[in-house]
């Protein structure tokens, strides 16, 4: 699916770090996606660095003309001095125009194709994230998860773009700079090549220090904006409990460990800087010092000593932006690794590898009340090893059949639910539909065939319109008749702007009540062969729950419906209850066997009775 997707048999604790060349190729598909933008920049990297190599000499030849020097160029011979000042003035000026022409249109090129790069990747970390078991969700923040596609995408977008192609360019440019002044002199020009050697590994040591301290930092901003996302989200339980100064005050730690962790990149980040000025300083005053001695003894004149103490600075500016993109690169490259982290996470469900050759059919499609049939084979679960919070679940729930699910919390109901709608897979046993095993048929498929109707409603910013339809293509008609049969048209009718109304983040704008109402036309609008209510009814008030209950019963009829609820008022007339403790099936019958019996439910449903 992803170019970042490489099989991995070790643990994920266990993964031994890649170095930076492994690294870099798992960027390598992206590149190749832009290849022509690629190699037209990379293409204009060549006039830019002989542009650049070239005006020292034309300043230098400039400086031998004044002086009235022999070592000049043949076609400045035969000039007088203005117009050979002339010559080389536009000569200067084509490779300045050539300069600011290459640079606007490379440095264009090398953006977009870093921008494509990042969209890509993007794209492709989001679809993985989506793709994952509800499990990796449970254990993995929040603000984790959005560091990963925000910043670390960035930085990690500028690797192969801007700092590779400008490490290309200054490597090419230091090169030509380098067999330009072997051409001059080579003396001057293998004192100043053999300074680099020493600043090369004066780098290496620092970037490596950089970017130890960057994965660290990286590590801390991800922690603090974990922490950020999980106060916003709370905040009213931080205000109720007046936990502003204790939390400030866990947020000011993180903070502080972020900033120390940063603080170490831009000291390793300013050493490297520090120590290339120091470098070019020494550079110079080298070629001053050997240089001079060749002008004093005539073997070389003024104008290619003035070329040279230009060629001294220009030589170690490619090497400073060089050492500049190394820092960004090693920061993508920590990038590369925390992203890597999350895309080598397994997607443990999957649907069938070679097409799905069964399928299931929609009641309402050919009026058969037939199907919806759920069947538990001796299902064992644990959201950890060995720690079963559903133990050898082994029952049949007929077509059309109503159940309820009932139980002390912690019992299992819920986990029953996410098996179902496969959010999880069973430690053991299997589950059919049909008689065909959920594993057997796609995802889409097996969701589309059931509606699920949780206690809290999730509504998404965009109007009442698209968070009934939720993408999918519904003609207006069919999303006004789900309303009207919920009973909630005349609800929406009284918005500002009917189904136009703009819902804020999470629905804000609207009572818990009303987000509800929104989730049972949702499930209307599907019209599912299989029903399923996660305590669908806990958030509305008496009046709103009779108003839905009514669209209930027609919702239910002729569909296969799962029902769980702790008020057990509401479920007296299900078809079976089936009781359930610590994960297993203890109790199973209609509301009066299961009092006869006397056993846990009618325990559960006295004591519900003696709290009315």
């Amino acid at each position: 699916m992803s170019s970042f997707l490489t099989p991995s048999s070790a643990n994920r604790s266990q993964r031994v770090r890649e170095n930076d060349w492994r690294l870099f190729l798992r960027l390598v598909p992206y590149a190749r996606r832009n290849s022509r933008l690629l190699l037209i920049s990379i293409t204009l990297l060549l006039p830019l660095s002989i542009a650049s190599a070239v005006q020292p000499l034309i300043i230098g030849q400039a400086v031998s003309l004044l002086r009235d020097e022999q070592q000049i160029w043949f076609f400045l011979k035969d000039s007088t001095l203005t117009e050979g000042i002339n010559i080389l003035i536009g000569l200067l000026l084509l490779t300045i125009i050539v300069r600011l022409v290459f640079v606007a249109v490379q440095g264009y090129l090398v953006v977009k194709v870093g921008q494509q790069m990042t969209a890509g990747i993007r794209d492709d970390l989001f679809d993985h994230v989506t793709s994952l078991a509800a499990r990796f969700f449970d254990r993995t923040p929040v603000g984790r998860l959005i560091t990963r596609l925000t910043s670390d995408v960035e930085a990690l977008g500028d690797v192969f773009s801007t700092g590779a192609i400008g490490i290309i360019g200054d490597i090419l440019s230091m090169v030509v700079i380098a067999v330009t002044m072997f051409f001059v002199q080579w003396q001057l020009a293998l004192m100043l090549v053999l300074m680099l050697v020493p600043v090369m590994g004066l780098i290496i040591y620092f970037q490596q220090q950089y970017r130890k301290a960057n994965y660290k930092a990286r590590e801390e901003l991800s922690a603090l904006n974990s922490m950020l996302q999980e106060n916003i989200a709370g905040m009213n339980v931080v205000q109720l409990f007046r936990r502003e100064q204790f939390n400030a005050e866990m947020f000011r730690t993180v903070n502080q460990r972020y900033v120390t962790q940063v603080d170490k990149t831009i000291f390793h980040d300013s050493a490297v800087s520090a120590t290339l000025e120091w470098i070019s300083l020494v550079a110079i005053a080298a070629v001053l010092w050997l240089g001079g001695s060749f002008v004093l003894g005539n073997t070389l004149s003024f104008g290619a000593l003035s070329a040279f103490i230009l060629y001294a600075q220009r030589l170690f500016d490619p090497l400073r932006r060089f050492a500049e993109k190394f820092t960004m690169i090693q920061a993508g490259f920590t990038a590369v690794e925390r992203i890597s982290d999350i895309m080598d996470e397994p997607i443990e469900i999957r649907d069938p590898e070679h097409g799905v050759q069964q399928h299931l059919t929609l009641a309402s499609q050919n009026g058969n009340s037939q199907t919806g049939e759920i069947r538990f084979e001796q299902v064992w679960f644990g959201y950890k090893p060995d720690e079963y919070v559903l133990k050898n679940l082994d029952f049949t729930i007929h077509p059309g059949e109503k159940v309820a699910l009932v139980g002390p919390t912690g019992a299992g109901k819920s986990s029953i639910i996410r098996l179902l709608c496969r959010l999880y897979e069973p430690t053991k046993g299997r589950i059919l539909i049909d008689g065909i095993d959920i594993r057997d048929l796609r995802q889409a498929d097996l969701r589309r065939y059931m509606g699920v109707i949780l206690q809290e409603g999730f509504l998404f910013a965009g109007d009442v319109k698209g968070n009934i339809t939720l993408g999918e293509t519904y003609p207006f008609e069919e999303i006004e008749t789900a309303a009207k049969v919920t009973n909630i048209a005349s609800f929406i009718e009284q918005l500002p702007q009917g189904y136009d109304t703009q819902l804020r983040e999470r629905g804000t704008n609207l009572s818990g009540g009303q987000k509800q109402l929104l989730a049972f036309a949702r499930a209307a609008i599907r019209d599912p062969s299989i029903l399923v209510l996660d305590e669908a009814t806990a958030s509305l008030d008496v009046g709103t729950e009779a108003l839905i209950q009514q669209a209930l019963d027609r919702l239910l009829e002729k569909r296969t419906a799962i029902i769980i609820a702790h008020r057990l008022s509401t479920i007296r007339n299900v078809d079976r209850i089936l009781v359930l403790k610590r994960g297993e099936l203890i109790e199973s019958g209609s509301h009066e066997e299961l009092l006869e019996e006397n056993g846990l439910y009618a325990s559960l449903y006295k004591l519900q009775m003696l709290g009315t």
